[in-house]
């Protein structure tokens, strides 16, 4: 876990996603969105942040979980996010739409984790 001096108390520190097959979770976020991945064997791979601490991770133990919090990722091009997410072999659940301050859409990731991109407007 990212483990830094602008920690703070009680605020959101790392993202865990559950995931069916680790392999195809990796490859689908890497083309999709180009995130790169901490490898701890077969079992789990953390998501590394923008300045290479770890802000996340991949857990294949279980599969998608329902009820979990909504992740949204932020885009500078919502369309070129859609094309991607489509392109790596996600699923678009809810096509772009507006909303106050700006555009989202919905995707699932091949193993089903629902998560949304929001660009501004």
């Amino acid at each position: 876990m990212n483990r830094s001096a602008e920690q703070r108390h009680h605020a959101l520190d790392y993202i865990e996603f559950s995931v069916t097959d680790l392999e195809e979770a990796k490859r689908f976020y890497t083309k999709a969105f180009g995130w790169r991945f901490n490898d701890y064997g077969p079992m789990y791979a953390g998501i590394q942040g923008p300045d290479g601490g770890e802000v996340g991770g991949l857990n294949p133990n279980g599969g998608a979980r329902g009820g979990s919090p909504f992740v949204l990722l932020f885009s500078t091009d919502l369309d070129r996010s859609v094309e991607a997410v489509t392109r790596a072999g996600g699923r678009i659940v809810k096509e772009p739409y507006a909303f106050p301050g700006g555009r989202r859409f919905h995707f699932a990731d091949p193993s089903g984790n629902e998560l949304g991109v929001f660009a501004e407007s």
